[in-house]
Order: structure tokens, then sequence, then C-alpha cells
């Protein structure tokens, strides 16, 4: 619809919805019935090419991607791999040891002069340049993908297996130290990547379970909002120990909390962050700006309510809603807590009433009606 398309203009959109020609409709007629086609060609005549070009925009609410794929194209790693219409060979049998041997030398060998290794193998190192090394992912790919099945006219190929490509890494020695490309060092002793911004590797484990790096680690909005002593009575006696609290979110929509206990400050407090941002969810906003109406929650004896409120009006409330409300990118919001004001429970009770609030989709499945009829705009409020 070239929407995404920034240097050619956009056509009109007679043109981009333009009418089947002769051709199309005889493809059309080898694929469906006479009676599918005219219902396709009566739903297509009800709507208006100018409404769709008015309509044909780039999402940006809760449900929109934060990229653009193309579906024309079949990727092995990430897409369903397409289904094999071949006729099935009624000589189909399992290769016996022999076989699996030949099968396996023979795809290897194809591999090899595919991909051969790099120069500072130890048989070119030695001299003899036709011979070279086996390498782990030739190795893999002819364990993988070499025939294993024998057909009536050979081998039957099992196809390319779904390899993920692999990460490029750019290593330079700066004196005795080797260096990253995006400046870490790498210890030579234990070969791991050690950054300087986390010497301890408190996010090892983080980003290893959620794939974000130090960078948008360190870009999140996460803070301490509740820290207090707790004792624990033993037959050894009082046991003192520190809660921390912590809320994260990237002001975008997504706000997670996360709670610790241990006896010494600072590694409680950071894995309450830790804790906090492997908990992120996304959050329901109405206009990237605020909530969709009022929503309240209730844990323990606090009880809280949420407002929604117009553009411009701000976030007035008490200090602990409002650093959520900033971590979550909600900048309308009025709120009361008419009870008790337990910090711990106002946390917990603000997080679940956001957490459930009814989104249009869900007012108008339970209606039985369209959502244009429940939120009564129609064409992008153009009409």
């Amino acid at each position: 619809m070239g929407l995404i398309d920034k240097k050619p203009p956009k056509p009109p959109a007679s043109e981009l919805f333009r009418p089947y020609s002769d051709e199309e409709k005889a493809l059309l007629a080898k694929k469906y019935t006479p009676e599918q086609i005219r219902a396709i060609e009566a739903g297509e005549g009800a709507i208006r090419p100018e409404e769709l070009d008015q309509q044909g925009v780039i999402r940006t609410d809760i449900g929109s991607l934060s990229y653009l794929d193309d579906f024309r194209h079949y990727r092995s790693v990430i897409d369903k791999k397409p289904p094999d219409n071949t006729p099935v060979d009624p000589n189909a049998r399992f290769m016996t040891e022999d076989e699996l041997a030949t099968s396996f030398s023979e795809y290897y060998d194809k591999l090899k002069k595919e991909n051969p290794p790099p120069p500072v193998s130890r048989a070119m190192r030695e001299g003899d340049p036709e011979e070279f090394d086996p390498t782990r992912l030739n190795f893999w790919r002819a364990d993988l993908e070499s025939p294993r099945y024998m057909g009536t006219n050979g081998p039957i190929p099992s196809g390319p297996n779904l390899f993920a490509p692999a990460i490029p890494k750019k290593i330079s020695i700066d004196g005795n130290k080797m260096v990253a490309e995006n400046g870490t060092v790498m210890e030579e002793d234990s070969q791991s990547v050690v950054d300087p911004r986390d010497p301890d590797g408190i996010y090892d484990r983080l980003r290893k379970q959620t794939g974000l790096t130090l960078d948008d680690i360190f870009g999140l909005e996460s803070k301490v909002v509740v820290q207090h002593q707790v004792t624990n009575q033993t037959r050894l006696g009082r046991v003192r120990s520190m809660y921390c609290l912590a809320i994260a979110g990237n002001k975008n929509g997504l706000l997670g909390i996360g709670q610790a206990k241990g006896q010494e400050a600072g590694n409680t407090m950071a894995l309450a962050k830790v804790n906090a941002i492997r908990n992120m969810k996304p959050i329901p906003r109405y206009e990237e700006r605020t909530i969709y109406g009022d929503v309240e929650a209730k844990v323990s004896a606090v009880k809280v309510k949420l407002m929604a409120r117009p553009p411009g009006f701000g976030v007035r409330c008490q200090y602990l809603i409002f650093e959520m409300a900033r971590a979550a990118g909600i900048h309308d919001l009025a709120a009361r807590v008419p009870r008790s004001r337990n910090k711990m429970n106002t946390v917990k009770a603000t997080y679940s009433a956001l957490m459930k609030q009814r989104i249009p989709d869900e007012v108008a499945r339970g209606r039985g009606k369209k959502l244009v009829d429940v939120r009564k705009v129609y064409y992008a409020g153009l009409v």
C-alpha cells in the first residue's frame, strides 16, 4: 500500500485497489468456486478504496510491533517449514550402516568444498593445502542434513536444517587484552566477555533469560520504592534481613514489580530490580498517555482507584503511583487511596489495577458488537 516507501510517492487508491483482470479471474477460477468468487467480488465492492487509503496507516496502539516484517519471503529459521507435497516413493527405506557412512562422507565433502575452513587450520600450516581439518559447523550440518533414506532413484535428500545464523564477532587485541567490537574486555582464561558496566555479572542470567542487552537493561526505568528491615525469629535468635520492592518499565507500555530479601542492602536492591525487569508485562494505554476508564483494585486493606484524565492533566497522585505511571509511560492519571496506605500493598494494588483494565476489544466481544460501535469513532474520527 506504499506505507513504508518514503522516496517514491504513494500511488493513488484507484491504482492500489484496481479490479481483477481477465487473467487474474481465470487464475481465481482454478482455486475458488463461482459462488466464492461472487462473494469475494461483493465483499471488495462494498469497500471504497478512498476509505482504505485514509485508514491505511501504521499502527501505534498497544498491539503494534516495533518492526515491519515482510511476509512475502520464507525464512527457514523463523517461519514454519512448508509442507512437502511431492509424491511418496513406495520403495523408500532406511539406509543401512554402510550406506549411512557413505552418505555422510559424500555430503561432508560437498560442504567442505562449499564452506572451506579458515586458512589457519593444521593441515594448511603443515603445507598440505588440499586437506582441511573438519570444522564443527560442517560436521554438524553433515550429521543433520545428510540423506538417511534410500529411494528408487537413489538417496532421498533431507533438505536444509534449521540453523540459526551465528552472531558476528570482531575482536581486536589491545596489548595483552582482547577487546570486542563494543569495547568489552575478554578474559583469556575463561574466554568470557566481561562488560565494565557489569563487572560482577549481576545481569548475566537476566540477559540469557530475556534476550536483553546491557544497553537495553540500563535504558529501562528501574527504582526501589519500598525498603525496610524485617526480622525472623528462630531458635538461634532474631535474624535480621532487608526487604526491597522495586519497579521497572521502559516508559512505553511495559511495567513490572519485583521483590527480594537479603542480608546486604546493595545485593538485595539489585536482585529486586532484576526481578522487576524479568516480570515486566504490557500495560494497556489509551492513546499512549492514559488508562481505559476507571479501575479499582484491593490488596489486603489497601484499596486503589485509578481514573483516566484528559490530555495535559498530568499525573496527580501519591509518589508511589507517580513512579509507576512514569515507568509505564502514562502521562495523564488521577488516583485515590481512601483506606490504608501501606506502601507495599499500594504498589501491588496499583499494578493489579493497571493489569485488569477492560480494553474496547473485550467490551465489544462481551456486548456482541463491533469495535467502532463501542468507541463510536468512525474512519479515524474524520466523520
